[in-house]
C-alpha cells in the first residue's frame, strides 16, 4: 500500500490557465466546480449552476459555509446586457442590542456562540436567483449535494487544515458554554472527538434531508416553515436570542450595483452594507496615479498599500446597514473626495484616518454559460466555522456575521435589533464598453477588497492572465502601519519597504492571503480561468 502525508507539498509548481467554450465553473474545491459543469452539460445555465455549486459547498468547504450563511451575488444576463445584484445578508434578532451584549460584560462583539449570529440568507438567496433566472428545478440543482452527502465526500487537504485549526477554538468556547456547542460538536467532528483529515470521507444525512425539505419548500421551509420552527426551538432551549418573525420577516434584496471606472473598464461591486466600496474607493485614487511598469518593485506596493489603507480607513468608519448610513455612497465614490485621498499619498507609509466625505472565511464561486450569462457568487460563515452552533437533526450550522457589529452608540454600525451588519464578503465583476469581461473574487474576511484591488491591478495595469494573476505575490493591511507580504515578494522590494517606514511581515502562511477565481471572456468568444493556488481550488471548463 502507498504510503504518503496529503500535506507535504516541498517544491514549487505551476499552474496554467483553462480555457473552455460552452461553460466554465470555478470554485475552491473540484468536486464543486464538477458539479456547476455537469449542470450546464445537461442544459442549465450559469445561474442553475451557482445554486447548485452554492448547495453543495456547505458540504465541501464547511470550514467556509454553511446553510446557515449568507451569500451575495452580481449576475449578468447576456441578453439584457444588464447586470444584476443580490444582497442576501441577514439580521440581527429583534431582542438583541448593543446595551444588552454590553451588559452581559462584553467591550466587543464575540466570535462564538449566540450572540453573533443572525437571521441567514444564503437558502433565500439561493431561491430568489433560482426564482428569477434559473430553468432548472431547486430538486435537480440539489441532488447532487444530497447524494454527496449520504455517500460521503473526501475532506480536501486545505480544507482539513482549517477544520483542524478552527476546531481548537470552537472546542474552548464549547468548554465555557456547553449547551449551543454540543451538538456543533458531534455533526464536525468524529466519533472519537478529532477533525477529519485530508482524504477521510465525511457523510451529513442530515444535511441531505434538509436539502430536500429546501427544495420542496422552495427554500420557504427554512424562513415560515419547519425548519424555522426547529431553529428558534433550539435557540429558546440553549440561551439563544431568535423568534419566529425574525425568520418569517426576512428577504433577500436585489440592489444595484455600484461601480467605479478604472483606466477603460468598468469595476462592479454590491453596494453597502457589504465593504466591496473599499475597492471602488482604492481604485479611484490608483487611477490618477501612475504606477511603475514593474509590478514586482516597492513602488507598486506602496502606492497599492497605501491608497487600500486609505480606503478601508474610510469604510470601517462610515459602512454599515444602508437604512442607518448617515453618509452617502456617492460622496465616497467621487473624484473630488478620491482625489484629496489621493493628496495624501507621498513617500512614506502613513497612518491613516478616516477622511470627511461629505460634498455638501467564506466560499466564491464563479461560472460562465454558453448563451453568455455569467455569475459572481460569494457565501460565508465569516470565520471558519462561524458560531460554532448547530441545529440538531438540520444540518444547519450558524455564521458569526454580528461579530463585524460595533457597541459603540454612536457608529453607523452598532447593533440593533433587525440590522444588517457591516459584511465583508464581495462579489466582484468586470465591464467594458457596456460588455461582460466576468466575474472574479478573493475570499477571506478584511483581505477581500484587498485582493479584489490587487486582482484588477494586476489584470489591467500589468497585462496578467488569469492564473498568473491569482498566483502573483499578495500583501495584507492589517492596521496602521503593519503589512503582511508573501515571501514570493522579492526580499529587496521587502527592505525598500521597510525603509519607507512600512511595518513589514512576511507570512509562510499563503491561505490567510486570500482565494480567488476569475473567469473572463476573450475577444473570440472562449472563457479563460484562473484558479486559487493557495487552496484545494479548481477551474473546470467545457
Amino acid at each position: 500500500m502507498l504510503s504518503f502525508d496529503p500535506e507535504h507539498y516541498p517544491y514549487p509548481s505551476e499552474r496554467t490557465a483553462v480555457y473552455g467554450r460552452h461553460g466554465m465553473a470555478c470554485t475552491s474545491v473540484p468536486l464543486g466546480a464538477q458539479i456547476g459543469v455537469d449542470v450546464m452539460k445537461a442544459g442549465g445555465n450559469a445561474v442553475d449552476a451557482a445554486v447548485a455549486m452554492a448547495a453543495a459547498m456547505p458540504l465541501l468547504e464547511p470550514t467556509g459555509n454553511g446553510l446557515g450563511s449568507d451569500c451575495f451575488a452580481l449576475v449578468w444576463m447576456e441578453g439584457e446586457k444588464k447586470l444584476y445584484g443580490l444582497n442576501a445578508s441577514g439580521v440581527a434578532p429583534a431582542a438583541l442590542s448593543a446595551r444588552l451584549v454590553r451588559t452581559l460584560g462584553f467591550e466587543e462583539m464575540p466570535k462564538t456562540g449566540w450572540l453573533p449570529t443572525m437571521v441567514p440568507g444564503a437558502p433565500g438567496g439561493w431561491a430568489e436567483l433560482n426564482g428569477r433566472f434559473g430553468t432548472k428545478p431547486l430538486s435537480e440543482l440539489f441532488a447532487p449535494a444530497a447524494a454527496y452527502a449520504r455517500e460521503g465526500v473526501p475532506v480536501p487537504v486545505n480544507v482539513a487544515r482549517q477544520w483542524r485549526r478552527d476546531a481548537l477554538r470552537i472546542r474552548a468556547a464549547m468548554q465555557a458554554a456547553p449547551a449551543p456547542h454540543a451538538y456543533w460538536w458531534k455533526s464536525f467532528m468524529k466519533a472519537d472527538g478529532s477533525p477529519y483529515g485530508a482524504g477521510e470521507l465525511f457523510r451529513w444525512e442530515e444535511y441531505a434531508q434538509t436539502l430536500e425539505e429546501l427544495a420542496a419548500t422552495g427554500c420557504e421551509s427554512f424562513y415560515r416553515g419547519g425548519l424555522m420552527e426547529q431553529m428558534t426551538a433550539f435557540s429558546r432551549q440553549t440561551g439563544g436570542y431568535f423568534c419566529q418573525e425574525d425568520f418569517k420577516s426576512y428577504h433577500p434584496q436585489w440592489v444595484e450595483p455600484i461601480t467605479a471606472g478604472y483606466r477603460g473598464y468598468t469595476v462592479c461591486e454590491i453596494p453597502p452594507n457589504g465593504h466591496g466600496i473599499t475597492v471602488l474607493m482604492a481604485l479611484n485614487i490608483l487611477k490618477g496615479m501612475e504606477l511603475p511598469s514593474e509590478r514586482e518593485c516597492a513602488g507598486t506596493y506602496h502606492r497599492l498599500i497605501e491608497a487600500i489603507k486609505l480606503a478601508f480607513a474610510d469604510t470601517r468608519t462610515y459602512v454599515a446597514d444602508p437604512r442607518y448610513m448617515r453618509t452617502r455612497v456617492e460622496d465616497l465614490l467621487s473624484e473630488e473626495y478620491a482625489a484629496r485621498r489621493r493628496a495624501l499619498i507621498g513617500e512614506r507609509a502613513l497612518e491613516p484616518q478616516a477622511g470627511d466625505p461629505s460634498c455638501g472565511g467564506t466560499i466564491y464561486l464563479c461560472t460562465a454559460d454558453r448563451w453568455g450569462n455569467m455569475v459572481s457568487f460569494i457565501q460565508s460563515n465569516y470565520t471558519t466555522f462561524g458560531a460554532g452552533v448547530a441545529v440538531p437533526g438540520t444540518g444547519i450550522s450558524l455564521q458569526n456575521r454580528g461579530a463585524n457589529f460595533s457597541l459603540d452608540e454612536g457608529s453607523d454600525n452598532c447593533l440593533a435589533g433587525g440590522k444588517k451588519s457591516y459584511h465583508t464578503i464581495i462579489p466582484g465583476f468586470l465591464l467594458r464598453d457596456g460588455e461582460a469581461v466576468g466575474p472574479f473574487g478573493v475570499m477571506g474576511a478584511f483581505m477581500q477588497p484587498q485582493g479584489h484591488v490587487q486582482v484588477v491591478v494586476n489584470t489591467i495595469d500589468y497585462h496578467m492572465n488569469p492564473q498568473t494573476c491569482l498566483d502573483a505575490p499578495r500583501f495584507q493591511w492589517t492596521g496602521g502601519k503593519k503589512v503582511q507580504v508573501e515571501r514570493q515578494v522579492p526580499a529587496g522590494v521587502i527592505r525598500e519597504l521597510a525603509a519607507m517606514g512600512h511595518e513589514v511581515e512576511v507570512v509562510d502562511e499563503r491561505i490567510n492571503m486570500g482565494r480567488g477565481q476569475i473567469i473572463w471572456r476573450t475577444d473570440n468568444g472562449l472563457l479563460i480561468g484562473g484558479t486559487e493556488p493557495r487552496c484545494d481550488g479548481a477551474a473546470v471548463a467545457w
